[in-house]
């Protein structure tokens, strides 16, 4: 299936953007160590949420989470204190995303995991029972995934968790919002200079609601970015969120793009030109690298980004795929180094017909939607969004794109 994208005449509306999957799911594994049976509010509705949900509500020992990267690193950890012997896999894809640092890292503090398959990477069988914990060191470079899942369980360990990370650490936001919402749920944590202390302690059971994603506004923004003009309101969003990518207010200033919080949201509207030229370090918010790379094309803006070292291993090779489909729409992208992205103004000849590859992969289809603003193209596989936000597609329409569906 393809969807061929027309632009609306004007691009003004209200959205109720998805709630965040990040918060929901950090959300279901902190209630799940509470022992809680208060609610969970406001759930996304998107894949891995949904995955998440129904292995921590099942009765069964085999877990296959899809291409639901979140839960096969929070789960892995989760699942190696819980007693009892459990098989956690996922898609191809997932078969191919490594997790040997996470393992590894369990392993040391008590959990005893094995690869069913290939070593170093899922699916893990995993034989729960209580964790010992202690000290250890890790990448901080890696997944803040791994990161999060270990910390999230570190109070049920029996000596608590002293984590240093070394190196450059990557997602920093993901793991800041992490312990917050620890907080929230009772867990107090200690952080000083590159080491995270977490003592043993009980989570305590706590009402919960999650707030709106602020990845799934950054395409909002670039869409008033890529128009003439546009006023959006988007929903649920909070100024002071911990979510990382609500950096995206800042950053897309740089674009053009004027952003305005009021009671229930924010208001977006376009304010002035781009700016000549953009250098900028994804460390913080590496899933925005692609909403960037795609809308500074489109704005005519030159780039350097850095800090993309964790793309490579997220639902596909993400520079990679960027740079493949930004040539079908006429833009010469380049890797100058590990974790980099480039475009230095070259442009290529494009196809009569621009078809947009999404490679299994949520953020390939929505960053690259907004081009319809500026030429027509087609989103091969359009289906992927349901992994973080179902209702994309179905928003469009309301705002006044069309959405033809085409062999």
């Amino acid at each position: 299936m393809k969807f061929l994208l027309t632009p609306p005449a004007r691009l003004q509306g209200s959205i109720a953007l998805p709630a965040s999957k990040s918060i929901s799911n950090r959300a279901l594994i902190l209630s799940s160590l509470a022992y809680s049976d208060l609610p969970v509010e406001n759930l996304s509705d998107c894949d891995d949420t949904t995955v998440m949900l129904a292995a921590l509500n099942s009765d069964k020992a085999v877990f296959d989470i899809g291409a639901a990267g979140t839960s096969m690193r929070f789960l892995t950890a989760f699942l190696s204190k819980i007693v009892g012997e459990w098989i956690l896999t996922g898609s191809e894809r997932m078969k191919q995303r490594p997790i040997r640092l996470l393992v590894d890292a369990l392993n040391s503090l008590g959990a005893r995991i094995e690869y069913a398959e290939n070593e170093g990477f899922p699916p893990l069988r995993i034989f729960g029972s209580a964790l010992k914990g202690g000290k250890i060191e890790l990448d901080g470079g890696v997944s803040s995934q791994y990161i999060s899942a270990l910390l999230m369980i570190a109070p049920t360990m029996q000596e608590g968790l002293q984590l240093t990370l070394t190196g450059d650490i990557i997602s920093m936001p993901y793991i800041r919002l992490t312990l917050q919402m620890m907080e929230e749920f009772g867990v107090k944590a200690y952080w000083k200079n590159n080491t995270i202390t977490i003592p043993p302690q009980p989570y305590k059971a706590v009402c919960y609601t999650v707030e709106a994603d602020w990845s799934a506004a950054s395409y909002w923004y670039e869409m008033v970015a890529l128009c003439d003009e546009g006023d959006i309101f988007l929903q649920g969003l909070q100024k002071n969120s911990f979510q990382g990518d609500a950096k995206i207010a800042e950053i897309f200033k740089l674009l053009g793009v004027k952003t305005v919080y009021e009671k229930s949201g924010v208001r977006i509207t376009k304010k002035g030109k781009p700016i000549d030229n953009m250098r900028y370090n994804f460390v913080d918010q590496p899933d925005m690298a692609q909403t960037f790379a795609v809308c500074c094309c489109m704005l005519a803006v030159p780039f350097r980004f850095s800090g993309l070292q964790s793309l490579k291993i997220k639902e596909t090779d993400r520079i990679a795929a960027l740079i493949a489909e930004m040539r079908k729409a006429g833009f010469v992208l380049r890797e100058p180094a590990p974790g980099q992205l480039e475009w230095a103004g070259e442009r290529c000849q494009t196809p009569d017909n621009i078809v947009i590859d999404t490679y299994d992969d949520h953020r390939m289809a929505m960053a690259f939607a907004p081009i319809a603003l500026r030429m027509p193209l087609a989103i091969n596989n359009p289906q992927v969004v349901t992994k973080s936000y179902p209702s994309f597609w179905d928003d469009l329409r309301a705002v006044g794109f069309g959405i033809e569906e085409i062999a």
